[in-house]
């Protein structure tokens, strides 16, 4: 399990992310909204403006303040399918 940073001293599973997409678009809105709705939101921004949604498979989605491009490089080549125990 790899644990990447997303922003002040909050970290994810890189194994566990499906998609790190731009906030910016309606249909992505819309996820964002079903999942405050749903008690499946985490907004890890502290209180900065959102540059990536991370949609889980946990069906959770995590709001950061990091954009897509930093957050692909904090996960490296590899991706984040590997066993790094």
């Amino acid at each position: 399990m790899k644990l990447i940073p997303i922003g002040f001293g909050s970290y994810v599973s890189a194994g566990r992310i499906i998609a790190a997409v731009a906030p910016e678009s309606n249909p992505i809105k819309r996820v964002v909204t079903q999942a405050r709705e749903a008690g499946r939101l985490v907004d890890a921004t502290y209180g900065r403006r959102t540059e990536t949604v991370l949609v889980m498979d946990s069906g959770h989605v995590i709001l950061c303040p990091v954009g897509p491009e930093a957050l692909a490089a904090r996960i490296g080549p590899e991706g984040g399918d590997g066993d790094d125990e």
